[in-house]
């Protein structure tokens, strides 16, 4: 089996900047915005509280007073990537990413997101919600816009196992997942999935499990998190009370390069890890250093001569004679 020619970088697996070079031929940065939502496992229609690891402040923006408009948002963002050297070729894709950003009526969405794509050079959304907050109608407003731009649709899934849903107070089940897949899926909007690592009380096989539902799922992309406990969460609580134990980043990267082997080689690998307020950070230490873990992600892949894909829909009877590079 061969490396993928659409990679198209020097990575062993398919990452977000080679997939926006390819779909755009140029680079792409992906702005973050807080439009001010909220979240039903928060303000009382599914749950109060949130799930264990969220601190719930939301974006630094939202903590710094009134939150700017969109279009100014986007505006601030693009002004500080051409400050750091941003090329003027380069385009821009919204992030709705603070909380859930479907949690509203679908006019009320449409005009977030018509703010968006009137800023100059943005050229596509991708849209951060729960399962169990894309109804029907909202779905055909996202549909909508994915004939003239990019479209990406990023589920919080964390684990398909809904004995640890209900661990880390997710307020939905795996089936709510698989339903919303389902009625997106097939669709011109691509989705996202969104997993944790080190979730407490589960076994390396049952992450797994989750990694290769998603592998068999009409999902295009995946973000990968490591387990942070953060002050003021609950899980947070737990871990300095010393009543929880997170990975270390050998178990870690182990984990990540296992779930990376049975991905579909076309899938696009969005993140590999997690990051945290540094003022509210308890825990693991290493997950501070964000490159030296995807540093320790690509040593790990090459020591094993492995790739994204090595053992998708592969037997494991065939597995010892595949290597990296060379044909099948």
């Amino acid at each position: 089996m061969a490396k993928p020619f659409f990679w198209n970088n020097t990575k062993r697996y398919y990452d977000l900047k080679s997939y926006w070079r390819n779909r755009f031929g140029c680079r792409v940065r992906k702005l973050p915005i807080d439009a001010g939502f909220t979240c039903p496992n928060r303000d009382g229609r599914v749950a109060e509280g949130g799930c264990v690891y969220c601190d719930g402040r939301g974006s630094e923006l939202r903590q710094a007073g009134d939150l700017p408009p969109v279009g100014e948002q986007i505006r601030r963002g693009k002004a500080f990537y051409r400050r750091s050297g941003g090329g003027k070729g380069d385009k821009f894709v919204a992030y709705f990413q603070t909380f859930t950003n479907t949690y509203a009526p679908p006019e009320q969405l449409r005009g977030l997101y018509d703010a968006a794509l009137a800023e100059e050079d943005v050229i596509g959304l991708s849209i951060g919600t729960r399962p169990d907050c894309v109804p029907d109608e909202t779905l055909a407003l996202i549909r909508s816009y994915a004939g003239r731009c990019d479209v990406w649709l990023e589920f919080g899934l964390q684990s398909i196992h809904d004995r640890t849903l209900a661990a880390i107070n997710r307020g939905h089940d795996a089936a709510a997942f698989l339903d919303a897949v389902g009625r997106t899926g097939g669709a011109p909007v691509q989705i996202c999935s969104h997993i944790i690592v080190g979730l407490p009380g589960e076994s390396r096989e049952e992450m797994m499990e989750t990694a290769r539902t998603i592998a068999g799922l009409p999902v295009q992309g995946i973000k990968i998190h490591s387990l942070l406990a953060l002050r003021g969460t609950a899980l947070g609580e737990r871990y300095e009370k010393g009543e929880l134990t997170l990975m270390s980043r050998e178990e870690y990267v182990a984990t990540v390069c296992d779930i990376l082997e049975i991905l579909p080689p076309g899938m696009v690998i969005q993140r590999l890890t997690a990051e945290g307020y540094r003022e509210i950070f308890l825990g693991p230490q290493w997950a501070k250093n964000k490159l030296a873990v995807l540093n320790a992600i690509d040593r790990e892949l090459e020591a094993r001569a492995s790739w994204q894909g090595k053992w998708y829909d592969t037997p494991a009877k065939s597995r010892s004679s595949l290597e990296f590079g060379t044909a099948s």
